[in-house]
């Protein structure tokens, strides 16, 4: 049964574990330090960050402001550019209202010359009453026509009137004619050439055997002239709208280009504006991850090498979350992942130092069983250090191997496992096959012994299975050397 895996648990004593609750209260005051200055970090971080962001709150503001100032002045330029077009149209058909009014009262001046059979007082208190609108700046648009209407309707009172002055009515038709300006031509060329065409045939008339037919004629050109006179005004109006509207549409297709700049400078604001937010939050949780990153790491490290792949998982794995959030320039999830990281730490550094402590242990425990066993005969040939326990390797003068592991139970007591080989163990009794080892566990009763007592360790029952229940070897007396038989 030398090969049967033996095993006690461990527990401190008492000197030991008050120098060990000395010792886990300075890390655990040493961690609070670490924190209080972690927490003085981030709020001094937190100030930083509302600084920056009221900073870039009122430069946004600024802009905004200036981008309504710029619109301001641009809506005000368009009204004064609009009222200004507006203006010279009203100008303009005051002046031809003007024009026409000053024909009107030519027309009235002949009319009563020659005698028309009308009422002269009223067409002259019509066209007083023109005038008097026209000064307050009134549009008269067809009145003056329909007046010139009126006018030209009369008739001459007497044929021999007009006989005795047709020279003289020619010569004011010619002038009328003449007052249509020179684009009469163009903006009515089929009234234009009529009225050429009967002042030539009135003019043919102006001998002494054309009277009958001069004055038959006279009302034909009479009309013809009013007619060319008043399609003028309207296509001058025409042209005029034309103009004016012509001149709107610019306007309104400039202020459409500038509400298209005006929104793409609104939207360019705008993407500034949050891509402006987007690093003052990325820079702030970047921050607070170079405030933790050293201890975070520190603790990956350490509970790898201490055997603990699960809390180095979990920090690690927290880590990483920052790192990917704030390279995938996601603000939100770097805030989070950081918030994270920052909550774990302090437990995974109290996890950690428990860790610490339970190496230190097995360290120490190692260094007293090597001291125990040697002290015993056996010889040191080695060990490992594998994170979460300790092998070492011993051999006897007779040959015999002690494979010897210091662990942590789950309780997070040291624990003593042994490999023994090549230890011919004498049976004493054995009624019912069981194996009893006595000489081996004698043996390691007494290296057990020798760990330490309230100062250092004290170990359990050696067990292992098949051990008889009940009984205990004691241990071997110094310097004495066991028989060793095989059953």
């Amino acid at each position: 049964m030398s090969g049967s895996p033996k095993y006690s648990s461990v527990r401190v004593g008492a000197l030991y574990a008050q120098r060990e609750a000395a010792e886990r209260r300075r890390r655990a005051e040493e961690r609070r330090a670490r924190e209080q200055r972690r927490a003085a970090e981030r709020a001094r971080l937190a100030q930083q960050a509302a600084a920056r962001r009221e900073r870039a709150r009122a430069e946004a503001e600024r802009r905004r402001a200036e981008v309504a100032r710029k619109e301001a002045e641009v809506a005000a330029r368009r009204t004064a550019e609009r009222g200004a077009r507006q203006a010279v149209a009203r100008a303009e058909q005051s002046r031809a209202d003007e024009r026409g009014l000053h024909e009107v009262r030519e027309l009235i001046a002949e009319a009563q010359r020659s005698g028309a059979r009308a009422d002269i007082g009223s067409l002259e208190r019509r066209l007083a009453e023109l005038r008097e609108r026209a000064a307050q700046g009134e549009q008269l648009g067809g009145a003056v026509e329909e007046l010139r209407g009126r006018v030209v309707s009369m008739g001459p009172a007497a044929a021999g009137d007009r006989t005795e002055d047709r020279a003289a009515a020619l010569a004011g038709l010619e002038r009328r004619f003449s007052a249509t300006g020179p684009d009469g031509a163009t903006l009515d060329a089929d009234g234009h050439r009529r009225c050429a065409d009967l002042l030539d045939r009135l003019r043919a008339e102006t001998g002494p055997s054309g009277e009958v037919r001069f004055e038959a004629l006279l009302g034909t050109v009479e009309h013809a002239l009013v007619r060319h006179a008043a399609t003028i005004a309207e296509a001058r109006e025409a042209v005029e709208r034309h103009v004016l509207a012509e001149q709107e549409r610019e306007a309104a297709e400039e202020q459409r280009r500038e509400a298209a700049e005006a929104a793409k400078a609104a939207e360019r604001e705008r993407a500034e504006a949050a891509e402006a937010a987007l690093e003052l939050v990325l820079a702030e949780a970047a921050e607070r991850l170079d405030v933790v990153r050293p201890a975070a790491q520190g603790v990956v490290d350490t509970a790898a090498d201490l055997g603990d792949p699960g809390l180095a998982d979990e920090i690690g794995d927290a880590l990483r979350a920052v790192t990917e959030a704030l390279t995938a320039r996601s603000a939100t999830e770097a805030l989070r992942a950081v918030a994270d990281l920052e909550a774990r730490l302090p437990d995974a550094e109290s996890r950690l130092d428990e860790r610490e402590l339970a190496y230190q242990r097995r360290r120490d425990l190692v260094e007293a069983l090597r001291d125990a066993m040697t002290g015993e005969g056996f010889a040191f040939e080695g060990g490992e250090d594998e994170g979460g326990s300790f092998r070492l390797h011993f051999t006897r003068p007779t040959g015999a191997t002690y494979e010897t592991t210091v662990a942590t139970g789950d309780d997070g007591s040291p624990v003593l496992v042994y490999q023994v080989a090549g230890e011919p163990d004498v049976t004493l009794h054995a009624p019912r096959d069981e194996a009893v080892c006595d000489t081996t566990e004698a043996l390691l009763e007494r290296v057990h012994e020798a760990l330490g007592g309230d100062d250092g360790f004290v170990p359990g029952e050696l067990s292992w299975d098949g051990k008889p229940p009940g009984r205990r070897a004691k241990p071997l007396p110094r310097g004495a050397s066991g028989r060793w038989t095989t059953p």
